[in-house]
């Protein structure tokens, strides 16, 4: 016997989509990505000779500085904040996964030994730590909370400036960085090869190089890894040049800390002044080996007690304290 109920007919009910899978959401989104765009007419490539291979990647390669002169004046923006942000005491700290993370890592650990920054003062923040420079740590790049926690261990604050950087601009560690970043009162910088990206929007300053689909797809260590490594050079040394750690083109804080650097310290004295060698060398036994301060007291006529102070009082840059010491460079 059957309930009233179960007598009704049934009332048609319209079939609800089915939610996406994450994997299948994570493919519908890499293929809005110009940086995961396919190319057809590289489908045979690989039939091609080796030479006529290397030509195909030069001239993809060829592209890569108009896209980056296109956003001159956003990486320009964000230099002259994160140097405002290092002249008051504190860091510019990248924080990136795999490529990225690893281009971040190698420009922060370039900062020490060319510009005698300690190296507490840039920071390479790579998801999954140290291990992923050199191998894959797997999932480390989806998580925004090991961003928050990275940025947490070594105590970002509003002192500090962040730079997050993805190829896609969509990598939850680096979007995770900027926004806890931001939280914490950050200066913060988002670059990506794709416009209208997540990482953008997040930052303070959004520099987004499009430098279009890769030779291989999907493999933004070329491209796009040329691009960023070229916006992270600018970002370091133009900051650098800020902060007085060079005098015109000449590395003036350089750590003479081997064979190679100390003929290059002697030669940087001897460009900078034009003295004898008899005098840089006793410049340099004089000042510890700091050309900044060797060139002071050469150019400047003081000893290097003064030039200590001199260059203190002037926070590092050479220039200015130069004119302090009385030295006019329009004099011939």
């Amino acid at each position: 016997m059957t309930s009233a109920a179960e007598q009704q007919p049934q009332q048609h009910q319209p079939q609800q989509p089915r939610p996406q899978q994450p994997q299948q959401q994570l493919r519908a989104q890499l293929e809005t990505l110009t940086t995961e765009a396919f190319r057809p007419e590289l489908a045979e490539i690989d039939r091609l000779d080796t030479v006529e291979i290397a030509r195909v990647m030069n001239a993809e390669d060829a592209g890569v500085p108009a896209a980056v002169a296109a956003q001159l004046p956003r990486i320009a923006a964000a230099i002259d904040g994160i140097a405002a942000r290092m002249a008051g005491g504190g860091r510019l700290v990248y924080a990136g996964a795999g490529t990225a993370g690893r281009l971040g890592v190698l420009d922060a650990s370039e900062c020490p030994p060319t510009f005698n920054a300690r190296p507490d003062r840039v920071v390479g923040l790579i998801a999954g730590g140290e291990t992923a420079v050199v191998s894959s740590v797997e999932g480390a790049e989806d998580s925004a909370e090991l961003a928050a926690e990275d940025l947490d261990r070594i105590g970002i604050g509003p002192d500090d400036a962040v730079v997050g950087v993805s190829a896609s601009g969509r990598t939850p560690y680096a979007v995770g960085a900027v926004e806890h970043a931001r939280r914490r009162g950050a200066l913060t910088v988002g670059l990506s090869c794709n416009a209208g990206s997540a990482l953008a929007a997040a930052a303070d300053h959004g520099v987004e190089v499009v430098v279009g689909p890769e030779l291989l797809t999907g493999s933004t260590r070329l491209k796009a890894g040329t691009a960023q490594k070229l916006v992270l050079n600018m970002i370091s040394t133009i900051t650098m040049i800020r902060l007085g750690k060079t005098f015109g083109n000449l590395m003036v804080d350089v750590r003479a800390s081997n064979e190679k650097l100390r003929a290059r310290t002697r030669r940087i004295v001897s460009l900078a002044t034009g003295a004898p060698d008899e005098r840089i060398e006793g410049a340099l036994a004089a000042t510890g080996w700091e050309a900044k301060n060797a060139i002071l007291t050469i150019l400047g006529g003081v000893d290097a007690p003064t030039a200590e102070k001199l260059l203190g009082e002037a926070n590092g840059h050479l220039r200015a304290a130069l004119e302090a010491a009385g030295y006019d460079d329009k004099k011939p």
